[in-house]
Formats: C-alpha cells, sequence, structure tokens
C-alpha cells in the first residue's frame, strides 16, 4: 500500500462502506471525523472505535462549532429532528455548507500527506437530497481543490473526489459492505441516536437504513431504543 487517501468518516454506514472499499482498492487511508455539535455527538466515539478496527494509518477528529453557527436540526437546539418527512423539499437535517468545509479539511490534511484521494460517502439514490451531495458538486469540488491548492498549482496534480456510493442503492451499499466483512452493527446513522447509540428508527436516515436491509434481504443489525 503505498497510495495514500483521506476518508471522510462518521463512523455510519455509508462512510464505512467507503473506508472497507478504499482499503480493499489499496489505499492507505486516513481517517478524518468531526465533532461540529451534532446532537447525535455518540457517532465521532463509534468512528474511533471502527477506524481503530480498520487498522487505519491515523485517525483525526477536528472540533468545529456549528452548531453556533446553527440552521439545521442536527445543530441547533431549538429544532428538533423529525420523523421522515419523505417529498422533495430539502430537509432540515440539512447542515449549512457542512460537506464543503469538511471537504476543505480533508484538502489541507491531504496536501500536508501527499494524498490526493478524498473518499466521500456521497449518495444520489437513497438520500435525503441534499445539495452537497450531487455528482456536479463534487465535479465542482475537484476543479476547486487543483485552483486552490499549492500541488495543483506548482505540479499540475488532479484531487480526486471519490464517491464510490453515488449511484447505489443503499441495498446495494450493504451488500458491497458485507461482502467485505463490515459488522453493520457497529456503525451508527440515526439523527437521535442515544448516549448508547441505540437508534431511534423513524428519521430520514433511520428510515433509509431501514428500507437497505429489508431490500438487501438481511438482518438489520441495528440496535434500536
Amino acid at each position: 500500500m503505498n497510495k495514500k487517501a483521506i476518508i471522510m468518516f462518521s463512523g455510519g454506514l455509508d462512510s464505512t462502506t467507503c473506508l472497507a472499499i478504499a482499503r480493499s482498492q489499496g489505499f492507505s487511508c486516513y481517517a478524518m471525523s468531526f465533532a461540529y455539535g451534532q446532537k447525535h455527538h455518540v457517532e465521532v466515539e463509534r468512528a474511533k472505535a471502527i477506524a481503530e478496527q480498520f487498522g487505519v494509518i491515523e485517525h483525526k477528529t477536528f472540533s468545529l462549532p456549528l452548531d453556533e453557527i446553527r440552521g439545521s436540526s442536527l445543530t441547533d437546539v431549538n429544532m428538533p429532528v423529525q420523523d421522515y418527512q419523505g417529498g422533495d423539499k430539502i430537509p432540515d437535517t440539512y447542515v449549512p455548507a457542512r460537506n464543503t468545509i469538511f471537504l476543505s479539511f480533508a484538502l489541507a490534511w491531504g496536501e500536508v500527506i501527499g494524498a490526493r484521494d478524498i473518499f466521500f460517502g456521497a449518495n444520489h439514490l437513497d438520500y435525503s437530497g441534499y445539495p452537497d451531495c450531487r455528482p456536479e458538486y463534487l465535479q465542482a469540488f475537484e476543479k476547486v481543490a487543483k485552483l486552490a491548492t499549492k500541488a495543483g498549482v506548482e505540479t499540475d496534480q488532479q484531487w480526486t473526489i471519490h464517491a464510490p456510493l453515488l449511484y447505489m442503492s443503499k441495498a446495494q451499499i450493504i451488500r458491497e459492505g458485507l461482502r467485505l466483512g463490515i459488522d453493520y452493527g457497529q456503525t451508527i446513522s440515526c439523527y437521535r441516536a442515544d448516549q448508547y447509540g441505540r437508534a431511534c428508527g423513524a428519521c430520514d436516515s433511520c428510515t433509509y437504513r431501514k428500507k437497505g436491509f429489508a431490500e438487501a434481504g438481511v438482518a438489520d443489525p441495528t440496535s434500536y431504543v
């Protein structure tokens, strides 16, 4: 393994699958997690444990005060996380500019350690309609990465944002992860997870996760309240 990759890592179903895929492709993996004032902060501790199990080269957790900006039910104490609503409207679980901020940190760390590959668990099928999970957004960020970094300007190096789950259903993601040996019972996806990591079973993220296991035809190992 001599290819380095930054893995955007929350300890959830999608990011853990991304980590497993990156490792299977021969990348030396550097995991990056964020404590950004999210109510489901327990995911940060779970991410640490899973990263250790996968033997990543290094795992960094950054603290960002996005709860001071608010604007999302994930970070604003005055906005409760709702049950799954459906529809085409972007839900209030969208955190303003979150993925742009996260990817910028990954870009900075990647430039320092010589990693030009970033793995990001964006999904364009079974997801909540977030604007910063769309393919055109990822393509635009690759252009920004080349324009905004010393590596991109002086050595003409290209940055690649890998989104291997982009066009996969949750069921397909789960099947791939199981093939790669993931224990999904250790992952946390719930937006209202309690201090023990138990899921609510009714929020957007839980709804898509439950649907995925049902369609994959495998038992759901999630611990529910």
